[in-house]
């Protein structure tokens, strides 16, 4: 096996594995309005304790709920809002969200690619072959 696709069996091994995770251990009842309500008065004393620390966790934690399109993406921005306040929150959501979107992107392009390369290169195939056949 070419040490490439060893690699993209590695990185998808791992996002299956930490969706799979997620799933297991229904961390998506962490990620809705009534649980974070709950928690809000914890989180206030923790952010007011640990500034830096808790911005960080949080961007980690967005960023890979948008990395893995896991659901709770916009339930994290409005908790990001009302936690962090407005123009922090915004900067921080602004910035967990893009690298999120980013870094699903680059994925998908490095795990897809061959596939996606194969598959257009057959439908141009096809579609140059039917055009000679109408044309001549």
């Amino acid at each position: 096996m070419k040490p490439r696709s060893v690699n993209k069996l590695l990185i998808a091994a791992l996002i299956i594995a930490l969706m799979i995770l997620f799933a297991v251990f229904d961390l998506h009842q962490y990620m809705t309005l009534a649980s974070l309500k709950q928690r809000q008065a914890q989180f206030v004393e923790l952010y007011a304790q640990y500034h830096l620390g808790v911005i960080a966790a949080y961007m980690l934690l967005y960023i890979l709920v948008a990395a893995l399109s896991l659901p709770g993406a916009a339930v994290m921005s409005l908790a990001g809002g009302a936690l962090f306040g407005l123009v922090v929150g915004t900067l921080v959501v602004s910035f967990a969200s893009t690298i999120g979107a980013t870094l699903a992107c680059i994925a998908a392009r490095y795990l897809l690619r061959d596939w996606s390369r194969k598959l257009l290169g057959l439908y141009s195939a096809r579609r140059a072959s039917t055009s000679e056949e109408q044309h001549g």
